[in-house]
């Protein structure tokens, strides 16, 4: 298992990487997109789509996209749109992570699969605007939610003894999820210190949110923090609705696109959204 985890891993930052630097969107936007049609793909099948229908869904979504970027959409304004899903994920996380797993399953089956597709879309547009932002602006943000996941599972494994949602994902921990915020605290303030020092070009997620005061800054970074761990816990509350332990097999060793960039999708708007009001 580890070997196929480090194989799959060393494969995606192979193809990711090159993307992620080169001068042009393109690359980044292509290659993002056809995780994102994976990534529709996977949540239409654990909403009950069979395989034809969740290929086209998959498939459908990336289409809309494409058209999006083919037309100029990707240089648009997008501001109102990040205030509405940022808004969105709040109450949504909220909602679901209180009725827990039983009360998923009571929501309409239509308004689950397109509210998901629309989530995912979005997540893909913040994605690319925020790479079109800058490099570090991108970096800052996902840099965020993997310091947070890994300083989590640190915390937890080492300290955690009170179960944060154990029926929804009996490892995480009330300890774990504290680790991950302190972990995020302790990212912003070197990065601060990075840009002070020259190191830095200023333009970071960090940057923006201390340009406001840290009054401002420090509770939005635990909100995004809060934020990650909720996307997580969101898709881990959709798998046990639907009995799976992971959203597919796509990529060996780690499950599916969606087990990887769970955490991400909601926290990308919200980092659009505080970034550009």
């Amino acid at each position: 298992m580890l070997k196929q985890r480090v194989i799959t891993a060393v494969a995606l930052l192979a193809l990711l990487l090159p993307a992620l630097f080169h001068p042009s969107i393109a690359p980044f936007a292509g290659f993002t997109l056809l995780l994102i049609v994976a990534a529709g793909w996977e949540w239409a099948r654990l909403n009950g789509c069979g395989p034809i229908v969740a290929r086209l869904l998959g498939l459908g979504v990336g289409a809309v996209l494409l058209l999006l970027w083919l037309s100029g959409g990707l240089e648009h304004d997008w501001r109102p749109l990040w205030l509405v899903v940022g808004c969105l994920w709040l109450a949504l996380a909220a909602v679901m992570l209180r009725r827990g797993v039983a009360g998923w399953g009571r929501w309409p089956a239509p308004l689950r699969l397109w509210l998901g597709l629309f989530l995912l879309a979005c997540a893909w547009l913040a994605l690319v605007q925020a790479r079109l932002q800058s490099l570090s602006f991108l970096l800052s943000v996902l840099l965020l939610v993997w310091v947070a996941d890994i300083a989590a599972y640190a915390g937890g494994r080492t300290l955690g003894r009170r179960k944060l949602a154990p029926s929804i994902s009996p490892g995480k921990s009330w300890e774990g999820a504290i680790s991950g915020l302190l972990g995020v605290l302790l990212l912003a303030g070197g990065w601060m210190l990075a840009d002070a020092s020259g190191w830095g070009d200023g333009h970071s997620l960090y940057a923006r949110l201390a340009s406001h005061g840290w009054l401002v800054a420090v509770p939005a970074l635990l909100g995004l923090t809060a934020m990650s761990v909720a996307g997580d816990l969101v898709e881990s509350l959709v798998k046990r609705s639907a009995g799976v332990k992971d959203s597919s097999q796509l990529l060996p060793g780690h499950g599916g696109v969606l087990d990887r960039v769970d955490a991400l999708v909601p926290v990308l708007p919200l980092a659009m959204m505080l970034s550009t009001f």
